[in-house]
C-alpha cells in the first residue's frame, strides 16, 4: 500500500532554494578572472577522468575465412556513427544547461566588477 508524501510547503522549498544558492555563491566555487592566471596542470582531461571500459570477450564471432573485410568494416563503421549520434545527443541535452551557467556567473562577477570599481 502507497503511503502518501506530505504536502511540500512553499516555505520549504524557499529554504531548499534559499541553501542552494548559498552553496554556488560561495567564493571558492568562482572560476578565474580573465586577467588571472591559471595552472593548467590543475585543469583534469577527460582521459583522466573516465577510466577506460574493460576489454570485453567479442560478442560477436571472429570472421570467417570467407567472410569479406568489408563487412566488419561497414560494422565497425556503423558502431562509430552510432556512437557519434549518441554523443552529439548527450552534448545536445547539456549545452543548455551549461550556457546558462555560464551566463548566470558571468553577470555575477561582472556585477561584483562593476561594484569594486565604483567605490
Amino acid at each position: 500500500m502507497d503511503t502518501p508524501k506530505p504536502p511540500i510547503t512553499p516555505s520549504h522549498l524557499l529554504d531548499d532554494l534559499e541553501s542552494i544558492r548559498q552553496l554556488l555563491d560561495e567564493e571558492g566555487l568562482e572560476p578565474p578572472l580573465l586577467t588571472e592566471q591559471i595552472d593548467t596542470d590543475d585543469i583534469p582531461l577527460l582521459s583522466e577522468v573516465i577510466e577506460p571500459a574493460p576489454q570485453a570477450a567479442p560478442a560477436a564471432p571472429a570472421p570467417e575465412a570467407g567472410q569479406p573485410d568489408r563487412e566488419r568494416q561497414r560494422l565497425e563503421s556503423e558502431l562509430r556513427a552510432a556512437a557519434q549520434l549518441i554523443l552529439q545527443d548527450v552534448i545536445d541535452d547539456f549545452v543548455p544547461q551549461i550556457e546558462a551557467e555560464l551566463k548566470r556567473r558571468l553577470e555575477a562577477r561582472l556585477g561584483r566588477l562593476l561594484a569594486a570599481r565604483r567605490s
